[in-house]
């Protein structure tokens, strides 16, 4: 999901809900802690120089049970973050506690809540890196894209 996308949906909303890939759902007293950017300059195994840029959330928990983000409210925090980063319509990673680091996950929207997907690593020269074709994972077992229906 990219930012331009989450604003559209936020403004058809009075409340938000994200619901983690195992069907549970972040508390209602949720927060944005973060809006950001995020660049990542790497390298990858077959030796080819890219760069992968994306907006980053950060939600988080407290004790604060009578808190309640509200759309509008995470709206005006995007629209902030987009002048003071100069943010283009980037792709969006959410950061959330798991049980002893922070996890990272892809963002999605169905039936009026946000999903938090399950993001997994790939090797990104699978034709320079050396191992067998036969050894590679299939598509379906690496990963799946967003909205091929397969996860």
């Amino acid at each position: 999901m990219t930012l331009s996308e989450i604003k559209n949906h936020l403004k058809n909303l009075d409340t938000i809900a994200f619901v983690l890939p195992d069907g549970s759902l972040v508390p209602n007293h949720f927060h944005v802690t973060e809006v950001g950017k995020t660049t990542k300059h790497f390298i990858d195994c077959g030796g080819t120089v890219k760069q992968e840029k994306k907006v980053n959330f950060q939600l988080w928990n407290a004790n604060d049970y009578d808190h309640r983000l509200h759309p509008e409210k995470l709206i005006h925090i995007i629209e902030l973050s987009e002048d003071i980063f100069n943010l283009k319509d980037l792709d969006i990673e959410v950061e959330y506690q798991g049980e002893q680091s922070i996890q990272k996950f892809g963002l999605d929207y169905k039936d009026g809540q946000f999903l938090l997907t399950s993001t997994h690593t790939n090797c990104l020269a699978k034709d320079k890196c050396g191992i067998p074709e036969e050894q590679l994972p299939k598509q379906e077992e690496a990963c799946c894209a967003p909205g091929s229906g397969c996860c």
